[in-house]
């Protein structure tokens, strides 16, 4: 497992936004992906890609947040559920490969290893998730990245 820098594209995502308290995270994520599920057949935003979660940094109490999944063209906004987008430009990136517990500990190795590199963030990070029903938690992959400044 490697932390490198990659060019990304903005992609396109529908997502509920939330400021959530770290002790809710799990339950927050749970509820919204629920919401998005729930609105996508009428959004018409095909074709669908992988679930995300897009926050910003630094944090004391909680994550300003928004949870959802990637589309293939914008929409208009029905209920909680509104257009956003992961940007544009070049990001720190590490994968982890393993049960989503891990995902603290991955950050910590993504940003340690940013500060070690002098390299300066811009506060916007996100998760990609590989779908996750019936796979085996061990061989999860999830892609965390840190925009650059």
């Amino acid at each position: 497992m490697t932390c490198s820098i990659v060019t990304v594209d903005r992609q396109l995502t529908a997502v509920v936004k939330a400021k959530v308290p770290f002790p809710e995270i799990g339950k927050a994520q749970r509820a919204a992906r629920a919401a998005v599920d729930a609105a996508l057949p009428s959004l018409q935003a095909n074709p669908l890609g992988r679930p995300v979660t897009r926050f910003r940094t630094p944090a004391r109490e909680g994550l300003d947040m928004e949870i959802g999944i990637i589309v293939g063209r914008d929409f208009a906004a029905k209920s909680e559920v509104v257009p956003s987008d992961l940007p544009a430009g070049r990001a720190a990136h590490f994968q982890l490969k393993g049960p989503f517990d891990g995902i603290p500990g991955a950050w910590q190795t993504l940003f340690d290893w940013c500060k070690a590199e002098k390299l300066d963030l811009a506060v916007i990070n996100w998760e990609i998730y590989m779908p996750w029903e019936g796979v085996d938690p061990a061989k999860l992959e999830t892609d965390l990245y840190a925009l650059l400044a």
